[in-house]
């Protein structure tokens, strides 16, 4: 009887780019986000595609690959991972923000309402407890700053 050896997870894309010649990145934020560029010193096209579900690119062989994955750090996802909005109306032009620049009132209204990407989710779901965390600290901070004031 032979013993299987434990699958090892799949890393997940958290950032689909990568980096011209000429210093120009290209990122693909959704799948089928197809985005190219001419660089500027030698004239090549580059391009980049499949967003956080598959990655395409150009192989010309001198461009940098800048993808990120899940096994970074939460403190890197959020600043990497964003989420699309038309702004609290619905109203605005189309912007991307990092998930660590949402409102947290947006992040649980995304979480709860919306169906984003698995790894957009889990990092949604990260930053909530990081912000929870943060919050009691700041909190415990204050109140022993007020014990001090008041001489407790």
């Amino acid at each position: 009887m032979t013993q299987q050896q434990p699958q090892q997870k799949q890393r997940q894309l958290i950032r689909n780019a990568i980096k011209t010649p000429d210093g120009t990145v290209l990122v693909s934020k959704h799948r089928h986000d197809y985005v190219n560029h001419v660089d500027a010193t030698n004239g090549k096209t580059y391009m980049v595609d499949g967003g956080l579900d598959y990655q395409r690119r150009s192989a010309n062989g001198d461009e940098i690959d800048m993808c990120l994955y899940d096994n970074e750090p939460h403190r890197v996802q959020r600043e990497v991972l964003t989420w699309g909005t038309y702004g609290p109306k619905g109203d605005q032009p189309l912007t991307y923000k990092p998930i660590k620049d949402m409102d947290t009132d947006h992040i649980e209204k995304v979480y709860k309402e919306c169906t984003p990407h698995s790894v957009i989710k889990n990092c949604l779901e990260n930053e909530l407890m990081h912000r929870q965390r943060t919050d009691t600290v700041l909190n415990k901070l204050t109140e022993e700053a007020q014990n001090l004031k008041l001489g407790y």
